[in-house]
């Protein structure tokens, strides 16, 4: 399945064969080298990931949290993370070299073989879920597999086909509360942890299209397809964003209606969805790069300060 997706990456008229795979990396030391390999596990990325599978895990103990399962969750969690993140890297090699914001990257600036990111990147996929299903439980580690399935096979190879594609990866993107949640019950049948996603997944669209909009000219001399067909204007990019943003709202809601959070959740996940629509609004009237710049910034504090919102929220 990888080489039919390495191939398709083939077909964009402005890639060459041979322009990332000959090149001979330069010499680094072992604390360079260490730092390359661990750029390519998209840290940031990969830090949010498994804060959001803490959320999850948290609210889906209820009364009693087991940390010891917890310590288990977040370290085949990060395993499975960070390959997946280094996986994407090395899928997309061609692609980021041609785009100033991603041409630094290890496997394009050729400070890492792809044979070589390619090993450690499924290494640490198998071995993160090898240690979920064994340390934690069989469900949380189909949960962390089934993301990193569908970010890899459905969500890397659609970015170039069409926009679906942020619809796509908000999925994978918004799974990680699901398995924590499932880290700590067993199961994924109850409704609090798809609140917990639905949050996640309405948070995405307007980060990852307000990061499109500002980055529209790189995206597409790359072959990427981020930004809804014909948009020239940004017109349906704002309404989706809007809309996505707007239902933040009912979402943060159910999950005070349900007994999931308290007061202080609420407030607070209230008036955090505010800021972000505000923002979003913004965005709308002037489709602007500075004003999708802003989104952008307000749509990276508004998660982080969510989960801050849940772990205050269990305090009292």
């Amino acid at each position: 399945m990888i080489n039919f997706w390495a191939e398709n990456f083939r077909l964009s008229p402005n890639i060459s064969m041979s322009s990332f795979e000959d090149k001979i990396p330069l010499n680094r030391s072992f604390t360079q080298t260490l730092s390359d390999y661990y750029q390519l596990t998209k840290p940031g990325i990969t830090l949010a990931v498994v804060s959001s599978m803490l959320v999850g895990f948290v609210l889906g103990s209820g009364d009693s949290i087991s940390y010891a399962i917890m310590i288990h969750a977040i370290i085949g969690t990060y395993l499975i993370a960070a390959g997946t993140g280094a996986h994407n890297q090395f899928m997309e090699r061609k692609l980021d070299g041609l785009m100033k914001r991603t041409a630094k990257r290890p496997l394009p600036d050729s400070r890492i073989k792809p044979k070589k990111g390619m090993i450690f990147s499924l290494t640490l996929i198998f071995s993160g879920l090898l240690y979920l299903v064994l340390m934690v439980n069989p469900i949380a580690g189909a949960v962390s597999f089934a993301t990193t399935l569908i970010y890899l096979a459905a969500y890397t190879p659609m970015k170039q086909v069409s926009a679906i594609n942020i619809a796509i990866g908000a999925v994978p993107g918004a799974l990680p509360p699901v398995g924590g949640w499932a880290a700590a019950s067993g199961t994924i049948s109850e409704p609090g942890m798809w609140l917990l996603f639905a949050i996640v997944f309405f948070w995405q669209v307007p980060h990852v299209m307000a990061i499109a909009w500002m980055c529209k000219d790189d995206y597409s001399g790359a072959g990427f397809k981020m930004l809804p067909k014909g948009d020239e204007t940004g017109i349906k990019t704002s309404i989706y964003s809007l809309i996505c943003t707007i239902l933040l709202f009912p979402v943060t809601y159910l999950l005070f209606g349900m007994q999931l959070t308290g007061w202080v959740f609420l407030i607070l996940g209230m008036l955090l969805a505010l800021f972000f629509l505000v923002y979003a609004i913004l965005f709308l009237k002037e489709r602007t790069k500075e004003n999708a710049r802003k989104l952008m910034f307000v749509s990276i504090a508004y998660l982080p300060l969510v989960w801050v919102a849940v772990f205050i929220d269990r305090l009292f």
